[in-house]
């Protein structure tokens, strides 16, 4: 790598990439700072393809083969070149994007594209790639032309990382050859300050931490600014996206896939739905929504059969899932009782009053005591009265 930089580029840290033409002379980077200067620098704003989900820098989106990595990241390039919402939700500032889909044909491209416009008119400012050289062997160059004539890029989809990874060299260990790999691809989100996105594997050996189930060693997620992995069990259509990163809070997101359309959507509410049933899963939705509600009201509300509703609230109250109280109203745990119903509330007992006596008369409003009341003694009078 050179030690200049052409001087359009934004300076983010570490070496430049060479771009075809770049002009003498021009000032290398600078990598230290005494550390009054560096308080003094202003940085630019984290600049988001996706606010909240893919940040400049390298991102590492992972998931088991055929789980629509692909449709995530095709349809996401889609939003961000024409500048609508991705996942169905967020709204994303528009402008232009490389996609280089590595393991697609032009037809399959096409076919999959008009499935997610549904009608509308494609992005001009998506570019669309089914070959690249490896990164080492000239892909690197390639991608930063693209990126030298597109100033305002946004984003760089790379499917699959596998396919411009190059060969490992010789003498690295495994993790060593992984950091080295991702390097590259690294250099380049840095040098333009752009989210570049590496669709990656996982493991076929599961692991409570979704980190540890990317293919290959801690090497790629260690490079990687941040690690998106997308979870979904076969045959249903939720899915869980799992991101954690430098520049992006720790934060998993519950997803829909729509076969018909060809998008992911963000859905409301947390992920731990999606490990609930389907039935489970509407009934918890609504009841979070309309705490204290009856299985009448949730099985109008959700279209499901009213017995199903009243015994799958049964059952998720003997699992914990849900609390009922007296009047057979469910509400979601650790959520209070509310008011909605306060006839459900339990009646709070009235305050015993002391038996009328020529001592207190006077505390009941001055009114006589009624015939046959004895008169309590003084030594047996209240200390406060």
């Amino acid at each position: 790598m050179t030690s200049q930089r052409p001087p359009h580029l934004r300076l983010v840290a570490g070496d430049a990439v060479p771009v075809p033409g770049g002009p003498p002379g021009a000032a290398p980077f600078r990598t230290s700072w005494t550390a009054d200067e560096l308080m003094d620098l202003t940085f630019p704003e984290t600049r988001w393809a996706v606010p909240g989900v893919i940040a400049e820098g390298l991102n590492l989106l992972a998931g088991p083969p055929k789980v629509g990595k692909s449709w995530l990241s095709l349809g996401t390039a889609i939003a961000v070149a024409a500048g609508g919402k991705a996942l169905e939700a967020i709204e994303v500032e528009p402008g232009p994007v490389l996609y280089l889909a590595l393991e697609d044909t032009p037809r399959r491209l096409q076919s999959r594209m008009r499935k997610i416009l549904a009608g509308r008119r494609a992005p001009r400012a998506l570019t669309l790639a089914t070959s690249c050289p490896t990164l080492p062997q000239g892909g690197v160059e390639r991608i930063a032309h693209w990126l030298d004539s597109n100033p305002g890029a946004r984003m760089v989809v790379i499917d699959v990382f596998a396919k411009v990874r190059g060969a490992t060299p010789p003498g690295l260990s495994a993790y060593d050859a992984d950091y080295t790999a991702m390097g590259h691809a690294k250099r380049l989100a840095d040098t333009y300050g752009v989210a570049v996105v590496l669709v990656h594997h996982v493991r076929k050996m599961g692991s409570d931490d979704f980190l540890e189930q990317v293919s290959g060693t801690n090497g790629l997620a260690g490079a990687a600014d941040a690690t998106l992995v997308l979870k979904r069990a076969r045959s249903t259509a939720d899915g869980v996206l799992h991101v954690t990163g430098r520049d992006v809070e720790e934060a998993e997101y519950a997803l829909s896939f729509q076969p018909a359309a060809g998008v992911w959507h963000l859905l409301d509410g947390p992920p731990e739905d999606l490990a609930l049933g389907e039935t489970r899963a509407a009934i918890t939705r609504y009841v979070r929504e309309h705490p204290n509600s009856t299985p009448k009201v949730i099985a109008e509300a959700t279209g499901l059969v009213h017995n199903t509703v009243k015994r799958t609230c049964q059952r998720m109250a003997a699992d914990g899932q849900l609390c009922a109280d007296a009047g057979g109203r469910y509400r979601l745990p650790g959520t209070a009782t509310g008011t909605e119903h306060p006839e459900s509330a339990p009646r709070v007992p009235a305050v015993p009053q002391p038996d009328l006596t020529s001592a207190n008369e006077t505390d009941q409003g001055g009114h006589p005591p009624h015939p046959g009341v004895p008169r309590v003694p003084a030594d047996k009078e209240s200390p406060d009265s």
